[in-house]
């Protein structure tokens, strides 16, 4: 198996909800495991998720939990969750549906390197970047 780095998103109670809006975005199979289903019933936090993962299709996948009793909620800013290629209807439908609810901090457009970018964060906070391969000049 190659190794992989996989986005890992802590909420304070807003994972399963999070996560079932990035699948109706990204597509593909959502997993969501609650603490109650691993031995933790009977406190309020039963039907915390405490672990999910999403496996969308082009290999993909995102994971995230709500933050465990006892646990500090710190919701961090320093990094963002970059999705690039070039299949522009593709990721022309992921930015629109990520910024319903959310803020776009730079609009979805071409730059001077040529590629379309964008920045947002979504309306649970979480920074996305957007990246859309443009031409590329031909070698000469």
């Amino acid at each position: 198996m190659a190794t992989t780095l996989n986005p890992y998103i802590q909420f304070q109670d807003n994972a399963r909800e999070a996560m079932e809006f990035y699948s109706s975005v990204l597509g593909g199979e959502l997993t969501i495991s609650t603490f109650g289903e691993y031995g933790d019933p009977g406190e309020a936090n039963a039907d915390g998720v405490m672990h999910a993962q999403l496996v969308a299709p082009g290999g993909l996948t995102l994971m995230a939990s709500d933050t465990p009793p006892g646990m500090p909620a710190s919701q961090g800013s320093s990094i963002s969750i970059s999705l690039s290629g070039d299949d522009s209807d593709e990721l022309h439908g992921f930015w629109d549906k990520l910024s319903e609810g959310g803020q776009v901090q730079m609009p979805l457009e071409k730059q001077i390197w040529g590629d379309e970018f964008g920045v947002l964060s979504d309306r649970f906070g979480i920074a996305w970047m957007v990246n859309i391969a443009g031409e590329q000049p031909a070698a000469e």
